[in-house]
């Protein structure tokens, strides 16, 4: 007799048996809609934390006021960020609603956590210019993608050598924020520059595929659908990792993108380098990309299809600035002193 465990492993010599487990089931489901892992890591985290500051109790045996005052908690002991309580919600919601088939309501009286109403952090042209001189090594270039492109870190990470025209100077997005796709402009500087990664990648994956390897992840079911897709060269990642690694939810070993962290490390230590006091990651290189293109008379609309925003509301809050433009504001202070 034996027992299995949550992964469906049988081990001889003991004497219980059980099914998979609530966390197995949870991972089951986020697989069948196709969520991120990181989406996965998250949920599963904020399911486990709720079910621990309930005494470890099962979920069915909870109800809304647990999730109620679970969330209230987040926002009024753990103090966190209005986006951190909603995906907690969003994991909890997952939960009742997906895995084990329950509606929650009322939970209409849950303390929101406040969200600040913040202007972006922005860089000027030549902090962006002494930034991106300070960014060394193989992230230099996909430091200069995203502020030439308005990508998100993310969506630069995970380019795909298919989803880049260089006859068109255009690059596709695809699967970007709210799971829309779009194109933004390829910087003509950068050209000669991409043209080499992009060989430099393909190079990598005929290595990859002399070796009996090249397989890349594909999105939703395309590998089952199309065998052989993910050998393709257009599908491989345009800034590949330096080596393979193994995929936690199929096992198999792959080749993946660069890690996103690399690159935000390249911009700490750039800014320090830089002398620049403003904090800097990858998304204050969108946030001045969108700036720039304001201040350089662009239409916000096309600020906007450039970004992907679903709202223009969205992109308006770039219209901050205040020196540049056909709205500029001058001080009455500039005038007195006949500055």
């Amino acid at each position: 007799m034996g027992y299995r465990r949550g992964d469906g492993a049988v081990m001889p010599g003991q004497g219980v048996v059980r099914g998979p487990t609530l966390i197995d089931e949870v991972r089951r489901r986020i697989r069948a809609r196709h969520y991120s892992v990181r989406t996965e890591r998250a949920y599963v985290g904020w399911i486990r934390r709720f079910v621990q500051a309930n005494g470890r109790r099962h979920p069915r045996e909870l109800r809304a006021v647990h999730v109620q005052a679970f969330l209230t908690a987040l926002a009024v002991e753990g103090q966190v960020a209005a986006s951190t309580q909603n995906q907690a919600l969003a994991a909890l919601l997952f939960l009742y609603r997906e895995v084990l088939g329950c509606a929650l309501e009322g939970l209409e009286d849950v303390v929101r956590a406040k969200r600040p109403q913040r202007v972006p952090t922005v860089l000027s042209r030549s902090e962006v210019s002494a930034l991106l001189l300070h960014v060394e090594g193989r992230t230099a270039l996909l430091a200069r993608l995203l502020y030439g492109t308005g990508m998100r870190l993310m969506e630069g990470v995970r380019l795909r050598v298919k989803d880049v025209d260089f006859e068109r100077c255009e690059i596709t997005v695809r699967d970007g924020k709210g799971g829309r796709d779009r194109r933004t402009v390829l910087p003509s500087s950068l050209v000669a520059a991409l043209r080499e990664q992009v060989a430099f990648a393909l190079a990598i994956h005929a290595a990859d595929v002399e070796a009996g390897a090249g397989d890349v992840w594909l999105p939703q079911a395309l590998a089952r659908k199309h065998p052989g897709t993910g050998r393709q060269a257009g599908w491989q990642y345009v800034f590949p990792a330096r080596g393979l690694s193994v995929d936690p939810r199929d096992g198999r070993q792959r080749r993946h993108h660069v890690d996103e962290d690399v690159l935000s490390r390249q911009l700490k230590r750039a800014r320090i380098a830089a002398g620049i006091v403003k904090p800097v990651g990858a998304h204050v290189l969108r946030h001045s990309f969108a700036t720039h293109l304001i201040e350089s008379g662009y239409d916000i609309r096309t600020v906007q299809e450039l970004l992907g925003h679903k709202d223009v509301s969205t992109t308006q809050i770039y219209t901050h600035v205040l020196n540049r433009g056909a709205g500029a504001v001058r001080s009455p202070l500039d005038r007195v002193d006949g500055a």
